[in-house]
């Protein structure tokens, strides 16, 4: 990013970068979103707007933060600078994310010893009441540590498990914006510090599940039912549906692929490795999947029935028996809905 141009539209006073975007510098990560400290944030979030084209919204009212956002993912956020740079660096979460650079320079301001625990690949409190100062922080530490590689300092770990019961108070939104980032063996650190259960989740299924790659597998496998109760996408609300429902096929057969398919897909490959499934099933749903009809034998407006469950259930029934083998043209199929929607009940 043009520091420059940031530095031109925060005014007179000082400006400096500060948290994430420091530690990631000096870690050689690719820095997405800049944090700047400034006299007067709304007036340089504003400026710095109206100069690149990049949306402006308020991030924190009670603090008087405001963001620039870009189209490719970029953020620049101003947060105020009240009482100087050092009081700044007090407030913030862990020594690593209390190290400033004066905006557009490359002197580094580490009162709080930020860089040895970098060195040290430590990540260290910068008070004892930081938990309690904001209770998102007991999941933004296991998460700082399972992305960077680094491990909480005894210290900071038993603050950790002091305040393991208040992990569950932050807004949803932003629990499971923590949550979304972990990995396997970050949610066992959250289980081991007593961080999961409050949330109402468990590692024990992940040493029974298989691994899989869609981005909300590891939360359906933790958090199971309790992940209904964070605000998730309805997308994400229907995978995970589907995978605490599914069970695994009584065998390989036709019909059986089919019928658990029906019941998981598009999400089927991922519903076996939830049910530890993969290695007897996989096969045969991918060649189901690579099977597949491109189109149907009857479509409903061709039953001659009025609309209704029935036809629906009809319909299942054909591709079914499709699947199956015991049927292939449209007149066979015909007679079987003939059959089926005939038969008393």
């Amino acid at each position: 990013m043009d520091e420059a141009a940031i530095r031109a539209h925060t005014g007179p006073g000082d400006a400096y970068v500060v948290g994430g975007a420091v530690r990631d510098e000096l870690l050689g990560r690719p820095v997405v979103d800049l944090d700047v400290a400034c006299r007067d944030p709304e007036r340089a979030a504003r400026a710095h707007a109206d100069a690149t084209g990049g949306a402006l919204f308020p991030l924190s009212e009670r603090h008087g933060a405001w963001r620039v956002a870009f189209r490719d993912g970029r953020t620049v956020d101003f947060t105020p600078l009240r009482d100087g740079i050092e009081a700044d660096l007090r407030t913030r979460d862990f020594t690593v994310n209390a190290i400033a650079r004066p905006l557009g320079a490359r002197e580094l301001l580490d009162p709080l010893g930020g860089l040895p625990d970098l060195e040290r690949n430590t990540l260290r409190a910068v008070t004892r009441d930081v938990f309690r100062d904001d209770p998102l922080r007991l999941l933004r530490a296991v998460r700082l540590a399972d992305e960077l590689g680094l491990r909480l300092d005894a210290d900071t770990e038993e603050l950790v498990r002091r305040d393991a019961a208040l992990v569950a108070r932050p807004a949803g939104e932003r629990i499971l914006g923590e949550l979304a980032r972990l990995s396997g063996d970050g949610f066992r650190r959250l289980d081991e510090l007593g961080l999961l259960g409050p949330l109402g989740g468990s590692a024990d299924r992940l040493d029974a599940a298989e691994p899989a790659e869609h981005p909300d597998y590891l939360l359906v496998v933790v958090l199971g039912e309790a992940l209904m109760r964070l605000p998730v996408s309805n997308e994400t609300r229907r995978f995970a549906r589907r995978l605490l429902a599914a069970e695994a096929p009584e065998d390989d057969s036709p019909r059986a692929i089919h019928r658990f398919r029906r019941a998981t897909e598009p999400w089927a490959l991922e519903a076996l490795a939830y049910l530890a499934a993969s290695e007897r099933y996989r096969g045969a749903v991918e060649r189901a999947r690579a099977g597949d009809p491109g189109e149907p034998l009857l479509r409903g407006d061709e039953l001659d029935l009025p609309p209704g469950p029935e036809i629906g259930r009809l319909l299942e029934r054909v591709a079914e028996e499709r699947a199956a083998g015991t049927i292939s043209t449209r007149e066979e199929a015909l007679e079987l809905v003939r059959r089926e929607a005939t038969r008393p009940t």
